[in-house]
């Protein structure tokens, strides 16, 4: 670790762990909204809004200390290119509930389950990577598993729109599917770009 002569600002630390919080939630409420019926899914559709308005705050929140603060814990660019990659992986998440409502989807294809399990366990290791920040120590082990999770997420996506386009006579339908099953996809990425974010500060850091 760089010697350091200057005090830091610890507290975007637990910013970024706030931040990271809500993608739990995020994910649980995706799992949860997809074995619901019509009426329930808009109840649960209502608690990821929240959830997402809750964790653009944390996003601003640390985009304000970044303005206030002279010395950062690490580089600012970093910093930002963190915050908003978190942000991204909420914002898509919350996007894909909010088009399993409004579509009026009855049923979705089985393998949108496992898409949705993925970005579960993406964002549970990003929650339990962001207080390794403070000592960057063991974090080699979060962005090499969230990019296998993500290989995986490609190829559930992949099989997922050949199942669709074979099975789907309903135009409108398949297009309402594919939008949805893309979002996901667009999170799981995200949730890549997170990892990459920190093994770029990690990498310097070290």
């Amino acid at each position: 670790m760089r010697l350091r002569l200057t005090p830091r600002d610890t507290s975007y630390f637990d910013l970024f762990a706030t931040q990271a919080s809500y993608l739990v939630t995020g994910a649980n409420l995706l799992a949860e909204i997809l074995g619901a019926d019509r009426a329930t899914r808009k109840e649960i559709n209502k608690r990821m809004a929240e959830a997402e308005h809750a964790a653009d705050e944390a996003t601003h929140a640390i985009m304000r200390r970044l303005n206030q603060t002279f010395v950062t814990p690490f580089d600012r660019d970093d910093i930002y290119n963190l915050a908003s990659s978190l942000d991204d992986c909420m914002d898509f998440m919350d996007e894909a509930s909010d088009l399993i409502v409004l579509y009026k989807v009855d049923e979705l294809p089985a393998r949108v389950s496992d898409q949705v399990q993925v970005l579960q366990r993406a964002a549970e290791l990003t929650a339990e990577a962001m207080p390794r920040l403070r000592s960057m120590d063991s974090l080699q082990e979060y962005w090499v598993e969230v990019n296998r999770l993500e290989n995986q997420a490609d190829k559930t996506h992949r099989k997922l729109l050949a199942q669709m386009f074979d099975e789907i006579t309903d135009a409108v339908l398949l297009l309402k599917l594919k939008e949805i099953v893309e979002k996901l996809e667009d999170a799981a990425d995200a949730f890549e770009k997170v990892a990459n974010s920190i093994e770029t500060i990690a990498l310097k850091e070290s």
